[in-house]
Parts: structure tokens; C-alpha cells; sequence
């Protein structure tokens, strides 16, 4: 099993922009008494996020800073500066709406995960559900996988499908997709960071 600084678990900073569901699966599977890791920073490039308060709740040390008025570099530089301070050993992005710089993804490069909310290598980038949805697919689904510096690329750790219902919309599909998100998510960072 990987180790944290302490010899004990390892050290996992979120990267969030919104409501901060995933990060609140990973942050609540994360207390549970046989978990590998430990949420030790919730970031954003959105001081308003909603996931920032419940990390803020339930504990957690946050960071935010707006990215208006930053060049790409700037901004990437100012949240790798919060990971380290905080003692981040992995990166998780759930929901951080922001292309990252190569040269932030390869700072963590073999310890950035993302969730992505569709069955990869299909559907990178937005509006995933509408995409499967118009493909007449019989399944969406959410995948994890190793961020690279390509968008929505990178090594798959983990896929879950979800059948798509005949009477579906974006937004019901979706929802049953951040469900299959939020078990996911833990379970493949665990394995992961478990080596």
C-alpha cells in the first residue's frame, strides 16, 4: 500500500468548481476505517462552489482563487503552490471545469485522476449525456481514468455503464450517472493508490 507523509494514509487534494458531489463520495468513503486515503485540501477556481462550504463543514482545509484576470500558467501555478502547501501526494479532479496546463499536469503526472461522465473514449469534452442520447446509444456510464496533458485521455483505471431508459432526458440520465459516479470514484482511487 502506498503511504502518506505520516506512514499512514495517503494524502488527497480535490480539485472541485462546483456542488462538489464526487468530491463529497471521495471525502465521505475517505472516513471509512480501512480507506488508504485522506482528503487533506478541497480547491477551486470558484470561490462560490458549493463544495467548498461542505468541505469546509465536515473539517477539510480549502483553497480558492478565481481564475478572471490570470493567464492559464498563473492560475495552474497558484493551485500546484495550495497542493503542495496543503501536502497533496494525488490529485483528484471531480468536476473542475478548467483545461490544465501541461506543465500542471506534468507535475502530477501518474497521480492526477479524473471522473469523467461517459463510457471513454467516447464523448470526451461537454454534454456527454446529449451526445449519448442523440448516438441512440443503449448505455452512457462514467469512466476514471489517469489525466494526461490530452483532454480526456489517459490510461481508463475504471468504467461503470448505465443503461439508458427509453423515456430519457440529459438531465435523468444524468442524474443516474453521478450515482454510478459516486461509487466509482472511491473505489478506484483506493485501487489505485493501494499500487
Amino acid at each position: 500500500m502506498a503511504e502518506g507523509i505520516d506512514g499512514n494514509r495517503v494524502r488527497v487534494a480535490v480539485l472541485i468548481s462546483g456542488s462538489g458531489t464526487n468530491m463529497a463520495a471521495l471525502l465521505y468513503a475517505s472516513r471509512l476505517a480501512d480507506c488508504p486515503f485522506e482528503i487533506v485540501l478541497v480547491a477551486s477556481n470558484n470561490p462560490a462552489a458549493a463544495g467548498l462550504v461542505l468541505a469546509s463543514a465536515e473539517g477539510v482545509q480549502t483553497f480558492a482563487h478565481p481564475h478572471q484576470g490570470m493567464t492559464r500558467d498563473e492560475h495552474d501555478a497558484m493551485m500546484h503552490e495550495a497542493l503542495i502547501v496543503a501536502g497533496a501526494q494525488y490529485v483528484a479532479l471531480a468536476g473542475y471545469m478548467r483545461i490544465l496546463t501541461p506543465a500542471f499536469v506534468g507535475k502530477w503526472e501518474g497521480r492526477m485522476l479524473n471522473i469523467h461522465p461517459s463510457l471513454l473514449p467516447k464523448y470526451k469534452g461537454l454534454h456527454t449525456h446529449e451526445r449519448a442520447l442523440m448516438a441512440s446509444d443503449t448505455h452512457a456510464g462514467c469512466s476514471v481514468h489517469l489525466v494526461t496533458a490530452e483532454l480526456d485521455d489517459g490510461p481508463i483505471l475504471g468504467q461503470t455503464p448505465v443503461a439508458i431508459l427509453p423515456e430519457d432526458t440529459a438531465e435523468s440520465l444524468a442524474a443516474r450517472v453521478l450515482i454510478a459516479e459516486h461509487q466509482l470514484y472511491s473505489r478506484c482511487l483506493e485501487r489505485f493508490v493501494r499500487g
